[in-house]
Protein backbone atom coordinates (compact mmCIF):
# COMPACT_ATOMS: atom_id res chain seq x y z
CA UNK A 1 0.00 0.00 0.00
CA UNK A 2 1.31 3.36 -0.72
CA UNK A 3 0.08 4.64 2.82
CA UNK A 4 0.15 3.27 6.48
CA UNK A 5 -3.54 4.28 7.27
CA UNK A 6 -6.04 1.42 6.05
CA UNK A 7 -8.97 3.05 4.34
CA UNK A 8 -12.41 2.61 6.02
CA UNK A 9 -14.56 0.91 3.14
CA UNK A 10 -18.66 0.56 2.87
CA UNK A 11 -19.91 -2.04 1.20
CA UNK A 12 -23.86 -1.03 -0.74
CA UNK A 13 -24.39 -4.22 -3.06
CA UNK A 14 -28.66 -6.24 -3.24
CA UNK A 15 -26.73 -9.17 -3.47
CA UNK A 16 -25.31 -11.09 -0.14
CA UNK A 17 -23.01 -13.53 -2.05
CA UNK A 18 -21.60 -10.91 -3.97
CA UNK A 19 -20.71 -8.74 -0.83
CA UNK A 20 -19.31 -12.13 1.21
CA UNK A 21 -17.05 -12.65 -1.66
CA UNK A 22 -15.96 -8.79 -1.88
CA UNK A 23 -15.30 -9.02 2.58
CA UNK A 24 -13.35 -11.95 1.85
CA UNK A 25 -11.26 -10.53 -1.37
CA UNK A 26 -10.63 -7.24 0.88
CA UNK A 27 -10.04 -8.41 4.51
CA UNK A 28 -6.75 -7.76 5.22
CA UNK A 29 -6.07 -5.32 3.25
CA UNK A 30 -8.76 -2.38 3.62
CA UNK A 31 -10.90 -2.10 6.92
CA UNK A 32 -14.64 -2.77 5.88
CA UNK A 33 -16.77 -1.03 8.45
CA UNK A 34 -20.13 -2.05 7.33
CA UNK A 35 -22.90 -2.56 4.24
CA UNK A 36 -25.78 -2.25 3.14
CA UNK A 37 -28.33 -4.09 0.49
CA UNK A 38 -30.90 -1.29 0.23
CA UNK A 39 -31.10 2.77 -0.63
CA UNK A 40 -32.37 3.81 2.60
CA UNK A 41 -29.87 2.26 4.65
CA UNK A 42 -26.88 2.52 3.00
CA UNK A 43 -27.68 6.34 3.04
CA UNK A 44 -28.29 6.59 6.60
CA UNK A 45 -25.18 4.19 7.92
CA UNK A 46 -22.65 5.81 5.57
CA UNK A 47 -23.79 9.23 6.93
CA UNK A 48 -23.26 7.28 10.71
CA UNK A 49 -19.95 5.91 9.89
CA UNK A 50 -18.41 8.07 7.41
CA UNK A 51 -16.30 5.68 5.63
CA UNK A 52 -13.16 6.69 3.18
CA UNK A 53 -14.81 4.67 0.22
CA UNK A 54 -17.72 3.60 -0.34
CA UNK A 55 -17.89 0.90 -3.07
CA UNK A 56 -21.16 1.07 -4.73
CA UNK A 57 -23.44 -1.67 -6.97
CA UNK A 58 -25.04 0.59 -9.96
CA UNK A 59 -28.07 -1.50 -10.35
CA UNK A 60 -30.33 -1.28 -6.92
CA UNK A 61 -34.02 -0.92 -6.87
CA UNK A 62 -35.36 2.37 -5.39
CA UNK A 63 -33.03 4.78 -7.53
CA UNK A 64 -30.10 2.20 -7.36
CA UNK A 65 -26.66 3.56 -6.32
CA UNK A 66 -27.12 6.72 -8.28
CA UNK A 67 -30.04 7.45 -5.38
CA UNK A 68 -27.27 6.40 -2.55
CA UNK A 69 -24.68 8.58 -3.78
CA UNK A 70 -26.41 11.92 -4.34
CA UNK A 71 -28.12 12.04 -1.32
CA UNK A 72 -24.50 10.91 0.80
CA UNK A 73 -22.93 13.56 -1.59
CA UNK A 74 -25.76 16.35 -0.33
CA UNK A 75 -24.77 15.85 3.48
CA UNK A 76 -20.84 14.20 3.66
CA UNK A 77 -19.57 15.71 0.13
CA UNK A 78 -15.85 14.41 1.51
CA UNK A 79 -17.12 10.50 1.17
CA UNK A 80 -15.47 9.02 -1.80
CA UNK A 81 -17.57 6.59 -4.13
CA UNK A 82 -16.42 3.79 -6.22
CA UNK A 83 -18.56 2.17 -8.39
CA UNK A 84 -18.53 -1.46 -9.15
CA UNK A 85 -20.94 -3.27 -11.56
CA UNK A 86 -21.30 -5.57 -13.86
CA UNK A 87 -22.70 -3.17 -16.52
CA UNK A 88 -20.16 -1.62 -18.57
CA UNK A 89 -22.47 0.53 -20.95
CA UNK A 90 -20.80 4.27 -21.55
CA UNK A 91 -24.23 5.56 -20.17
CA UNK A 92 -24.11 4.01 -16.65
CA UNK A 93 -20.56 4.84 -16.36
CA UNK A 94 -21.32 8.83 -17.04
CA UNK A 95 -23.92 8.86 -14.93
CA UNK A 96 -21.87 7.91 -11.81
CA UNK A 97 -19.40 10.25 -12.88
CA UNK A 98 -21.88 13.03 -13.27
CA UNK A 99 -23.26 12.24 -9.57
CA UNK A 100 -19.65 12.56 -8.33
CA UNK A 101 -17.82 9.04 -8.27
CA UNK A 102 -14.83 8.63 -8.35
CA UNK A 103 -14.40 6.22 -9.98
CA UNK A 104 -15.76 3.02 -12.33
CA UNK A 105 -14.80 -0.71 -12.10
CA UNK A 106 -16.53 -3.78 -13.42
CA UNK A 107 -16.80 -6.85 -11.34
CA UNK A 108 -14.64 -8.75 -13.13
CA UNK A 109 -11.82 -7.25 -11.54
CA UNK A 110 -8.96 -8.85 -9.69
CA UNK A 111 -9.14 -8.79 -6.03
CA UNK A 112 -5.36 -7.05 -5.74
CA UNK A 113 -6.75 -5.06 -8.89
CA UNK A 114 -9.51 -3.93 -6.97
CA UNK A 115 -7.78 -3.27 -3.52
CA UNK A 116 -5.69 -1.28 -5.57
CA UNK A 117 -8.92 0.86 -6.73
CA UNK A 118 -9.75 1.59 -3.37
CA UNK A 119 -6.57 2.62 -2.10
CA UNK A 120 -6.65 4.92 -4.99
CA UNK A 121 -9.82 6.13 -4.79
CA UNK A 122 -9.38 7.03 -0.75
CA UNK A 123 -6.01 9.14 -1.67
CA UNK A 124 -8.37 11.15 -4.15
CA UNK A 125 -7.27 9.36 -7.78
CA UNK A 126 -9.93 8.67 -10.11
CA UNK A 127 -9.49 5.30 -11.12
CA UNK A 128 -11.48 3.73 -13.76
CA UNK A 129 -11.07 0.11 -15.72
CA UNK A 130 -9.13 0.55 -18.90
CA UNK A 131 -12.01 0.19 -21.17
CA UNK A 132 -14.05 2.83 -19.54
CA UNK A 133 -11.79 5.58 -19.22
CA UNK A 134 -12.33 6.32 -22.56
CA UNK A 135 -16.31 7.04 -22.19
CA UNK A 136 -15.17 9.70 -19.63
CA UNK A 137 -12.79 10.79 -22.21
CA UNK A 138 -15.08 10.66 -24.98
CA UNK A 139 -17.94 12.54 -23.31
CA UNK A 140 -16.26 15.55 -21.90
CA UNK A 141 -14.41 16.22 -24.70
CA UNK A 142 -17.86 16.13 -26.75
CA UNK A 143 -16.26 13.15 -28.92
CA UNK A 144 -18.27 10.27 -30.52
CA UNK A 145 -17.37 6.96 -28.63
CA UNK A 146 -19.72 4.22 -30.69
CA UNK A 147 -22.48 6.77 -31.37
CA UNK A 148 -22.91 7.10 -27.14
CA UNK A 149 -21.46 10.41 -26.40
CA UNK A 150 -24.60 12.60 -27.29
CA UNK A 151 -26.99 11.17 -25.12
CA UNK A 152 -24.43 11.08 -22.13
CA UNK A 153 -24.12 14.54 -22.24
CA UNK A 154 -28.01 14.89 -23.29
CA UNK A 155 -29.81 16.74 -19.93
CA UNK A 156 -32.89 14.97 -19.85
CA UNK A 157 -31.56 11.64 -20.06
CA UNK A 158 -29.38 12.89 -17.31
CA UNK A 159 -32.72 12.38 -14.85
CA UNK A 160 -32.93 8.67 -15.99
CA UNK A 161 -31.58 6.08 -13.82
CA UNK A 162 -28.96 3.44 -14.79
CA UNK A 163 -31.59 0.85 -14.72
CA UNK A 164 -34.84 3.20 -16.51
CA UNK A 165 -31.88 3.78 -19.31
CA UNK A 166 -31.50 0.30 -19.59
CA UNK A 167 -35.65 -0.38 -19.54
CA UNK A 168 -36.05 2.39 -22.11
CA UNK A 169 -33.57 0.75 -24.42
CA UNK A 170 -35.60 -2.24 -24.40
CA UNK A 171 -38.99 -0.75 -24.34
CA UNK A 172 -37.79 0.73 -27.58
CA UNK A 173 -36.45 -2.47 -29.06
CA UNK A 174 -39.82 -3.95 -29.22
CA UNK A 175 -39.73 -5.97 -25.84
CA UNK A 176 -42.81 -6.70 -23.95
CA UNK A 177 -42.90 -5.64 -20.21
CA UNK A 178 -42.97 -9.80 -19.38
CA UNK A 179 -39.52 -10.14 -21.74
CA UNK A 180 -37.68 -7.05 -19.84
CA UNK A 181 -38.96 -8.51 -16.62
CA UNK A 182 -37.39 -11.75 -17.47
CA UNK A 183 -34.10 -9.82 -18.88
CA UNK A 184 -33.59 -7.96 -15.94
CA UNK A 185 -34.61 -10.27 -13.46
CA UNK A 186 -37.23 -8.15 -12.03
CA UNK A 187 -41.18 -8.04 -11.19
CA UNK A 188 -43.37 -6.98 -14.23
CA UNK A 189 -44.73 -4.55 -11.64
CA UNK A 190 -41.54 -2.80 -11.52
CA UNK A 191 -40.81 -2.81 -14.86
CA UNK A 192 -43.91 -0.41 -15.54
CA UNK A 193 -43.04 1.41 -12.51
CA UNK A 194 -39.92 2.31 -14.46
CA UNK A 195 -41.91 2.70 -17.64
CA UNK A 196 -44.33 5.02 -16.17
CA UNK A 197 -40.97 6.97 -13.94
CA UNK A 198 -39.27 7.63 -17.88
CA UNK A 199 -42.63 8.63 -19.33
CA UNK A 200 -42.91 11.51 -16.19
CA UNK A 201 -39.80 12.78 -15.96
CA UNK A 202 -38.98 13.14 -20.28
CA UNK A 203 -43.16 14.27 -20.32
CA UNK A 204 -43.78 11.57 -22.82
CA UNK A 205 -47.10 10.33 -23.17
CA UNK A 206 -46.99 6.67 -24.45
CA UNK A 207 -44.22 4.15 -25.79
CA UNK A 208 -44.41 4.75 -29.54
CA UNK A 209 -43.27 7.99 -28.20
CA UNK A 210 -40.28 6.81 -26.08
CA UNK A 211 -39.01 4.92 -28.87
CA UNK A 212 -38.81 7.63 -30.95
CA UNK A 213 -36.90 10.02 -28.49
CA UNK A 214 -34.60 6.45 -27.88
CA UNK A 215 -34.11 6.11 -31.59
CA UNK A 216 -33.30 10.17 -32.07
CA UNK A 217 -30.80 9.21 -28.98
CA UNK A 218 -29.00 6.55 -30.14
CA UNK A 219 -29.91 4.38 -27.58
CA UNK A 220 -30.96 1.08 -29.35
Amino acid sequence: MTSERVPTVFLVDDHALIRAGLRAELSGHVNVIGEADEVAAAIEIILERSPDVVLLDVHMPDGGGLAVLRAVNKEQPGVKFLALSVSDAAEDVIAVVRAGARGYVTKNIEGPELVEAIVRTAAGDAVFSRRLAGFVLDAFTNRSQDGLSAPSLDPELDQLTPREIEVLRLIARGYSYRDIAEQLSIAIKTVESHVSAVLRKLQLSNRYQLTNWATERHLL
